[in-house]
């Protein structure tokens, strides 16, 4: 029984992990979460945006795959 109540918290903080990374992927991308203008403003952000929104997708069709 513990065996699969683990299971289950570790899909729950997997989730949570791909759900915020999408958030915050597509904030930065949308705009609404941008860099100062030293550190490369918004066009670095929309780009990071963009790496992280894109190489979470492939981390959870790799995680599919694998099961």
């Amino acid at each position: 029984m513990a065996k699969q109540g683990g299971r289950v918290l570790n899909f729950i903080a997997w989730l949570t992990g791909v759900i915020v990374s999408l958030a915050v992927g597509f904030a930065m991308v949308g705009g609404t979460l941008t860099l100062p203008t030293r550190l490369g403003g918004d066009v670095l952000a929309m780009i990071a945006g963009w790496v992280v929104v894109v190489t979470t997708l492939i981390s959870v069709v790799l995680a599919i795959l694998k099961q």
